[in-house]
């Protein structure tokens, strides 16, 4: 196994060498995640086959290359600009099985992996004696099999493929694909908006001294989100660490018509009869409107113009122990309690850059009718953190599932949990009745009855490292010695 030397935080971050989608996001309307298993008889081919997937590989600086290449097309051209983008990421088993020390990242979520983590997580599933937890995924991501994962994404399904084909040649027979999961933004008006309705990745936080910092981002250290940086909560991790990050990966599909007759039956009685009801129950239990604009700013109607701009859709802080403009439980304010706890110490620590994008069919006309969903639809959810622990792991558990966060709530108001992502953790199936509180702001202190259905069905997931460009150069791309110079011929045997 290689180890390597500890990492020396800097201050200085070079674009090129980190993977495009972690600090910027790869440009998209479309995009595929291949998940692939090394061919065990080949693992020194495909550490050799890794350097030509380097060059293919898309940095920050060259992401940000294209958005502007975008911009360019835009005015004088018609249509979409033709780009992919491509990034690489390793299981704790795909890095044990190249001769990377796996336990050298000092993450032990990323080490165990997340099947191992899907009850605490609060994914359904069936507890037998004596047997572990089986969670209700499909099965593709209960193999165990997964070494790593290929993401690509840019203008078009045609582009994606023809990228991802690209990757795959360079890598040859040594690969061979576990799952292919594709998805696509949604069509016109609701591009950028996830399957409820809502406007998506409004609030991910600024990195210091790499993103520009727009009113209300609340920025952070960049330790936060890349390892061996400022902030990062680990001092001692291996070398080949250093400017990777942790991706969280969830397969999350939303029950669109059951959410949406959920609203209609249980919408709020307010005095403003201008007020749709069942939007206004939607808004608060996210916390924001379809369009983006936040409930704790224009609490009963929707402002359009106001979510529009970004020098104003976040600047917001929620009032501590009162719940009258934005739920405990809204799904924004359990991910980002801005105003119910420390910024610096208790909230700046968990954030982390959100990615993903959604997949399936638009609801159809039967599905609307019967209020049941009959086609696969959701989100392929992404985010990256240096810590698993504080990061992904800790928002779902600490906070999404936790029914008495934030916690100056007062005595007769218990917050409930996250109604959009909170999942029952504490029995036998992962499976319980669900409320909060908050969801009518005539009357805060009423308990809302969620149910025992979940709207956002856990169906599995993985985590992954997003090693540096350089890392997977010159650390990972060699052979099972250590030793750079392997060389394959053309019916695939090494030679040194």
């Amino acid at each position: 196994m290689l180890k390597g030397k500890s990492n020396n935080m800097t201050s200085n971050i070079d674009l090129n060498n980190i993977q495009g989608d972690i600090l910027s996001g790869l440009p998209k309307k479309a995009e595929t995640f291949y998940f692939f298993e090394i061919d065990k008889n080949h693992v020194d081919v495909f550490r050799a086959r890794l350097a030509n997937v380097v060059p293919l590989i898309a940095s920050d600086k060259s992401v940000s290359s294209g958005r502007e290449q975008i911009v360019a097309h835009k005015k004088s051209h018609s249509g979409l600009l033709s780009l992919a983008f491509a990034n690489i990421a390793f299981s704790s088993k795909g890095l044990n099985k190249i001769g990377i020390d796996a336990a050298g990242a000092k993450d032990s979520g990323f080490t165990s992996g997340m099947l191992p983590d899907a009850k605490e997580l609060g994914d359904a599933g069936t507890s037998a004696d004596g047997k572990p937890f089986d969670p209700k995924w499909v099965p593709e991501f209960k193999k165990g099999s997964i070494d790593g994962v290929i993401v690509v994404a840019g203008d078009c399904e045609r582009s994606v493929n023809k990228k991802l084909d690209e990757v795959l040649d360079a890598l040859k027979n040594t690969v061979n694909k576990v799952i292919n999961i594709s998805g696509h933004v949604r069509p016109g008006k609701e591009d950028g908006h996830e399957h409820f309705g809502f406007l998506d990745g409004i609030s991910n936080p600024a990195v210091a001294g790499v993103n520009k910092d727009l009113s209300g981002q609340g920025p952070v250290q960049p330790g936060v989100i890349l390892l061996g940086r400022d902030g990062d909560p680990v001092t001692d991790r291996q070398g080949w660490t250093k400017d990777g990050s942790f991706l969280a990966f969830r397969f999350l599909q939303q029950l669109v018509p059951e959410f949406d007759r959920f609203l209609e039956l249980n919408a709020p009685q307010v005095n403003d009869p201008a007020v749709n009801t069942a939007e206004l129950l939607g808004a608060r239990l996210t916390g924001r409107w379809k369009s983006g604009a936040p409930t704790q700013v224009t609490p009963l109607h929707d402002d359009p113009k106001l979510a529009a701009d970004p020098t104003r859709n976040n600047v917001f802080t929620f009032d501590n122990g009162n719940q009258e403009k934005c739920p405990f439980a809204a799904h924004v304010r359990k991910m980002n309690p801005r105003g119910d706890i420390d910024q610096v110490k208790g909230i700046n620590p968990h954030r982390v850059i959100r990615r993903g994008i959604q997949y399936g069919p638009e609801v159809n006309d039967r599905e609307r009718k019967q209020h049941k969903t009959e086609k696969d639809r959701g989100l392929l959810f992404v985010s990256y953190q240096s810590s698993l622990e504080n990061g992904f792991q800790f928002l779902q558990k600490r906070w999404a599932n936790a029914t008495n966060f934030p916690p100056d709530a007062p005595p007769n108001q218990l917050p409930g949990f996250d109604p959009l992502i909170g999942q029952v953790d504490n029995t036998v199936h992962n499976e319980g009745q669900r409320s909060m509180t908050g969801s009518n702001p005539q009357n805060v202190a009423a308990t809302l009855d969620l149910g025992f259905q979940v709207w956002v069905v856990p169906k599995g997931g993985e985590y992954f490292f997003s090693p540096s460009i350089s890392v997977l150069r010159d650390t990972f791309a060699k052979n099972a010695n250590g030793a750079n110079g392997v060389h394959v011929n053309e019916k695939g045997v090494n030679e040194l």
